[in-house]
C-alpha cells in the first residue's frame, strides 16, 4: 500500500504475506458458484488469481502516524507459533517490513487488535526463553474488553474456534495483561482526537473497525469486517471463521450503507495493493472502487 495521507495523520502497512490464498468455495460458507458468476466476472485484477482459481489474500499491518504517537493496528500471524500449513510461511517479511519503515519494536506506542484471531494478534508477542513476551516494549495494547473476555472464556472451557486455535489466546493476549501493557476497553474510546472504534461483531463476538478522522479526511480499517472484494457485491458472504455469519453481514451492511457514495475511504486488513478504496451504491449490493492514484 501507498503512504497515504489522512490530514495530520499518515498510514502505510508491512506486508506478511500475500498472493493466492483460498478459493472462494473453500471459504464463503453457502457458496454457489452460478449465483455468484457475475460477481466474479466483475472482480478486479488484483483480487482474484484466474490461474489458480483462488482469491488473493494479503496479511499486513497498518501503521498509522499521528503528530503524538505510532500506532499498529492488527498484528498478522507473528513467528515461533509453531502454527501448521498453510499458516507456517516465513514471517520475517513482516520484521523486515518494520525495519524499512524506519522503526524498531521500541518506537510502537499503541497496537490495536481489531479483533483476536489468529492472523491479527500474532506480533503482538514473541518467544523470550520459552516465555510468551510482549514485542513491543512501550507499547500498551488495546483489546475490546468483550472480545477479550469471550476468547478468556473458550480458553477457561479447554474450546478452539476456527481461526483461534492453537492456544492463540494463551500465547498473543493473556502475556500482555500479565505485563500490564493491556487496555481492555469498549466502543467509546478514542486516541489522540483521531481515532475512534466502531463495533461491528459477527466475525468475532466484539470486532471492532478502527475510524480515523483528521481535517475533514475519513478512512475506516476494516479489519475482517470484510475480506474479499466479493462481499461489497454480495454482503450476505460470511466466511467459514465468522462466530455469527447473521450478524457479520448485518454489520457489513450498516457501514457499508453509511460510507457508500461518501468519501470515505476503506482500508480492509486482507485486501492486495493498492488496498485503499472506496464504496459505491449498485443495483446489487454495492461497487469496489480501488483508490490508484
Amino acid at each position: 500500500m501507498k503512504r497515504l495521507q489522512l490530514g495530520d495523520v499518515t498510514i502505510t502497512s508491512l506486508i506478511e504475506r500475500d498472493g493466492p490464498w483460498r478459493t472462494p468455495q473453500e471459504f464463503f460458507l453457502g457458496w454457489n458458484a452460478e449465483a455468484q458468476a457475475d460477481n466474479m466476472a466483475g472482480l478486479e485484477p488484483e483480487v482474484f488469481d484466474r490461474a489458480s482459481g483462488k482469491m488473493v489474500i494479503t496479511y499486513q499491518t497498518f501503521v498509522v502516524r499521528t503528530p503524538k504517537h505510532v500506532i499498529l493496528v492488527d498484528t498478522c500471524t507473528g513467528e515461533h507459533k509453531g502454527y501448521p500449513p498453510p499458516m507456517d510461511f516465513p514471517k520475517q517479511p513482516w520484521m523486515d517490513a518494520l525495519t524499512a519503515e524506519g522503526l524498531t519494536p521500541e518506537d510502537v506506542d499503541y497496537v490495536f487488535c481489531t479483533h483476536l484471531h489468529i492472523d491479527h494478534s500474532g506480533w503482538n508477542t514473541k518467544l523470550v526463553d520459552g516465555r510468551w513476551v510482549p514485542t513491543f516494549p512501550n507499547a500498551k495494547y488495546i483489546f475490546h474488553k468483550g472480545e477479550y473476555a469471550a476468547w478468556e472464556a473458550l480458553d477457561a472451557q479447554g474450546v478452539e474456534k476456527a481461526g483461534g486455535a492453537g492456544g492463540v489466546w494463551r500465547m498473543n493476549c493473556l502475556p500482555i495483561v500479565e505485563a500490564g501493557q493491556a487496555l481492555l476497553v469498549d466502543e467509546s474510546y478514542t486516541l489522540d482526537d483521531c481515532l475512534s472504534l466502531i463495533l461491528t461483531p459477527g466475525h468475532t463476538p466484539c470486532h471492532c473497525c478502527v475510524k480515523i478522522e483528521s481535517r475533514g479526511q475519513r478512512a475506516i480499517i476494516a479489519g475482517d469486517m470484510m475480506h474479499h472484494q466479493l462481499q461489497c457485491t454480495d454482503p450476505s458472504l460470511s466466511t467459514i471463521f465468522c462466530w455469527d455469519p447473521k450478524q457479520a453481514e448485518a454489520s457489513r451492511r450498516r457501514v457499508f450503507e453509511e460510507v457508500a457514495d461518501t468519501p470515505t475511504l476503506m482500508l480492509p486488513i486482507h485486501f492486495a495493493h493498492p488496498t485503499v478504496g472506496r464504496l459505491k451504491g449498485a443495483e446489487r449490493g454495492f461497487k469496489w472502487e480501488f483508490v490508484r492514484e
